[in-house]
């Protein structure tokens, strides 16, 4: 089935740069949006990043942006965060997750719009 393994996480300290992966396997990755989620303890899900299909349109929360890049390498199936100026509050569990979508403008940000999660790959970044 389906599946989506993130990788890359660990411990940063404020200001510096850290690069996620994640890796799809069980479905065809070019047909699919593939978004980046961040979840604190006690917090809700919220979204990163995300990319369409074509690579041709990226998405990010105003948090992130200028800071974060999202991309995507369709022959690897694997799509990168690469995440710089870290600071403190990014520290979260960050999900990559699938999405079928025709209009991936509308639903980049909802997590309802995606069907198949990863696991997590834990983040944290020192004061």
């Amino acid at each position: 089935e389906a599946q989506l393994v993130e990788s890359g996480g660990g411990l940063v300290q404020a200001g510096g740069s850290l690069r996620l992966s994640c890796e799809a396997s069980g479905f065809t990755f070019d047909d699919y949006a593939i978004g980046w989620f961040r979840q604190a303890p006690g917090k809700e899900r919220d979204f990163v990043a995300g990319i369409s299909r074509s690579a041709g349109n990226t998405y990010y929360a105003d948090s992130v942006k200028g800071r974060f890049t999202i991309s995507r390498d369709n022959a690897k199936n694997t799509v990168y965060l690469q995440m710089n100026s870290l600071k403190p509050e990014a520290t979260a569990v960050y999900y990559c997750a699938a999405a079928w979508i025709t209009d991936y403008r509308l639903g980049s940000q909802s997590a309802t719009t995606y069907d198949c999660w990863g696991q997590g790959t834990q983040v944290t970044v020192s004061s």
